[in-house]
């Protein structure tokens, strides 16, 4: 349930924001009275999803690069005024044994999903810092804290992730910016949803069919997740009823992992 006019007046900026999880957040902070910028690599869907959503600007960032997201920051200030939320969602997903990976499998997944958080971080933080407020969302992955087969090195930037995050709101603490850590359990995102796709054909229909309900038989609630599931504790954390809340890793996931 949406609590009206909890971010009225407040200024965010969702990473990743065209689709998913971080498309569902803006929504989400949008219909609570929020201004949006909504940065992804694909700056035309990033564009199109912001028509939605009223007084949105999409923009055209490439997380892993230090340039993109100096530019990306100054787009949206110059847009909408100061960023006041900064929500992370931007990542990749790979689906390989560890030694079927490369070199060049890890650095494209620790350059979007641990560089590319870092490279945000220090952008918006100084000015959050300066202002005395500000709230720090990154998408991590219970992956990074329980391991998970084929999802090796996308666990291991995620554990990077909060790892990061967690120092960083130790640094930052007494300035009024929290920074904490949303880990999802499977859930309906296109990365999701192309994932299990390819599964599929290569499985079968009936091995596939066996396969998810095994899958379903490790979540006490009985279902996998959908992006607004996600998107409601995003919300809260970027609240300021969460103003005491930070360095946290907060795992919504159907009961998925209970750590």
């Amino acid at each position: 349930m949406s609590v009206r006019g909890r971010f009225e007046g407040r200024v965010a900026l969702v990473t990743g924001g065209a689709r998913g999880i971080g498309f569902a957040a803006a929504q989400r902070i949008a219909s609570e009275g929020g201004r949006l910028a909504l940065a992804d690599i694909d700056g035309a869907a990033a564009a199109e999803a912001a028509t939605t959503l009223p007084g949105a600007i999409g923009i055209a960032c490439n997380i892993t690069r230090e340039d993109d997201v100096q530019a990306m920051v100054a787009h949206a200030e110059s847009e909408l005024g100061p960023v006041d939320i900064f929500v992370n969602s931007a990542a990749v997903l790979d689906d390989k044994l560890f030694l079927e990976s490369s070199p060049a499998d890890w650095e494209r997944m620790m350059s979007v999903c641990l560089h590319g958080p870092m490279l945000g971080l220090r952008t918006v933080l100084p000015g959050m810092v300066d202002r005395g407020y500000g709230r720090v969302v990154c998408l991590a992955s219970d992956s990074a804290r329980i391991g998970q087969a084929r999802l090796s090195y996308y666990a291991a930037a995620k554990a990077g992730v909060i790892a990061l995050m967690k120092s960083v709101a130790q640094e930052v603490g007494r300035s009024g910016v929290t920074l904490n850590v949303v880990s999802p359990g499977a859930t309906n995102t296109p990365l999701r949803i192309n994932r299990e796709e390819s599964m599929r054909a290569q499985m079968g229909e009936e091995k596939y069919a066996r396969r998810v309900q095994s899958v379903l038989k490790l979540y006490p609630t009985g279902r996998i997740g959908e992006p607004e599931d996600i998107a409601a504790a995003i919300a809260f954390l970027c609240s300021d009823e969460a103003s005491w809340v930070t360095g946290q890793v907060l795992s919504v996931n159907g009961g998925f992992v209970m750590p």
